[in-house]
């Protein structure tokens, strides 16, 4: 890990850009130290994207709770170079969704499975350097938009103590098995209204995690109406149980 910039806000957060390889990250820091550490995955559209909104849950986290956070860029996304067949995949479910056709399971494997198999490996690498840093302390929880890293990574990494789960994304069968192994305590969001996930597989994917603790917010509204105050109540959860 390699930090290429820093900055330090006036709440005393301290911001700071690296490169994991090729693979461009952030992380925030608290002014205590050392700090629980939560993973925020992004949405497949780049931090540049989405940096305002990553920024302003990390300060918030670290200000409020003196969480650490640290994102990383996914693979396909952003300055990441461009790839194939996710780019083709991502233009069939375009394809049929304004078709009217349903999904199928051979599109949606397709879609999501190589980037989990990419993706859970790099989060595991970056979790190797960042406990190693004297800022970061554990315990360590995992958030974000894309649910099946979030299940693959759950099932496999027992560095992951909790997860805050959106159930805003197509889901392959496989990982509703992952889900059997998940534990850790868990806090799903789902929107009732999402126009590109179907509801039930939500349902279906909630009911399969093996977690003795989860607990499922459903509020009304399409892929990008979850309420503000979520922030707050995902925040109270990881306080539960990474501090």
């Amino acid at each position: 890990m390699h930090f290429t910039s820093e900055q330090r806000f006036d709440d005393d957060v301290v911001e700071r850009e690296f490169t994991l390889g090729e693979i461009p990250g952030i992380l925030w820091t608290p002014a205590s130290a050392p700090a629980p550490l939560i993973l925020i995955c992004p949405p497949p559209l780049g931090l540049g994207k989405m940096y305002s909104r990553l920024a302003g849950r990390a300060r918030y986290y670290a200000a409020e709770y003196g969480f650490a956070s640290a994102t990383l860029e996914l693979p396909g996304s952003g300055d990441r170079p461009r790839w194939a067949a996710a780019d083709q995949a991502r233009a069939e479910l375009r394809r049929v969704m304004e078709a009217g056709e349903p999904v199928s399971g051979e599109i949606i494997d397709a879609l999501v499975l190589p980037l989990v198999e990419r993706a859970v490996p790099e989060w595991q690498a970056a979790l190797d350097d960042l406990l190693a840093l004297p800022e970061i302390g554990g315990p360590v929880g995992y958030e974000g938009g894309i649910i099946s890293i979030g299940v693959r990574l759950a099932a496999v990494e027992p560095r992951i103590a909790a997860a805050c789960l959106f159930a805003g994304s197509l889901v392959p069968a496989a990982i509703f098995e992952d889900a059997r192994q998940v534990t850790v305590p868990l806090h799903v969001l789902l929107q009732w209204d999402d126009e590109g996930n179907p509801r039930q597989a939500a349902l279906d994917l909630f009911d399969a995690f093996g977690s003795k603790e989860k607990t499922l917010h459903a509020n009304m509204g399409g892929h990008t109406g979850v309420p503000p105050y979520e922030l707050d109540a995902g925040a109270r959860f990881f306080a539960r149980h990474l501090k």
